[in-house]
């Protein structure tokens, strides 16, 4: 695997592989890798022939709150994990790099950016999208795969990919859960083993969502209803959002036809968690 720090060497060697005929792979990550952005790493194996992982923790898309200071970072480990999975080029830029002084353009989509995670992190998909079509310049990747976990995310990027006509297709991977049904998060290194077990309340609720569901439930008043009954029996945890919405849109649905989104964010402790569930009538 070869790392560069530059957009220069990165195009460089995107170039020589384009030149060589070879499809390019492009799995955006902050680090902090664990087995769900490893399941990305081999999904854009088995799509295309040079796969390019970035690692590049993005302020802009944190508040001035928020936890980029001590997100963790573990460039180490992160280099053992993807020399193990066969990665062809690891493109890790500081922050000067990406964001030379003076920089005063960004990639916003409106409206979609506002809703979800966007609605209690204003300026957060800003930032997303900002890197990401950043990206998507300097590399020219063929595909492109994300996490189902950040479905909000995924809507946005494909928003903006239609609307720029950036030639690049989204590839989405599913979400990858612990055994006992916590979703995947480099976010989950901050919990203490009772806030780890306090954190399912995430993925039960989008359980109990499921159960009813299965059992001919249609009504979304219901089924956020009975999800939130969930975080009723975990008060340690403290719900953000627990919405159901067009995947596509981002937009509240009253009845379900056709696929929809259910998504929930939540904090335990000072740690906010997010996991989704698709459901299709």
């Amino acid at each position: 695997m070869d790392i560069v720090t530059t957009i220069a060497d990165t195009r460089a060697n995107c170039r020589g592989a384009r030149r060589a005929g070879k499809q390019i792979g492009l799995v955006p990550t902050m680090g902090a890798l664990h087995e769900g952005h490893l399941s990305l790493v081999r999904l854009a194996k088995a799509k295309s022939d040079f796969v390019v992982v970035s690692l590049f923790v993005n302020p802009l898309q944190f508040g001035p709150t928020e936890d980029l200071a001590k997100y963790p970072r573990t460039f180490e480990r992160d280099l053992e994990l993807l020399n193990r999975e066969g990665v062809d080029l690891l493109f890790a830029p500081a922050v000067s790099e990406m964001y030379p002084t003076l920089s005063v353009t960004y990639v916003n989509v409106e409206n979609l950016s506002d809703r979800l995670d966007g609605q209690s992190r204003p300026g957060h998909f800003r930032g997303v999208t900002t890197v990401v079509s950043k990206l998507f310049h300097i590399l020219e990747p063929d595909i492109a795969v994300f996490g189902q976990k950040d479905a909000a995310q995924v809507a946005i990027i494909r928003r903006m990919v239609r609307d720029l006509n950036i030639p690049v297709e989204i590839v989405v991977g599913p979400i990858v859960r612990e055994v006992d049904g916590l979703a995947m998060s480099s976010r989950n290194a901050y919990l203490d083993p009772q806030q780890r077990k306090q954190a399912l309340v995430l993925s039960r609720s989008l359980a109990r969502v499921q159960e009813l569901f299965n059992r001919g439930e249609r009504s979304t008043t219901k089924l956020i209803a009975v999800g939130k009954s969930v975080f009723a029996e975990e008060p340690a945890a403290r719900i953000d959002y627990f919405s159901i919405v067009n995947p596509e849109s981002l937009e509240p649905v009253e009845e379900i036809h056709g696929e929809i989104l259910v998504a929930v964010a939540a904090y335990v402790g000072t740690t906010r968690l997010i996991d989704n569930l698709l459901l299709k009538s």
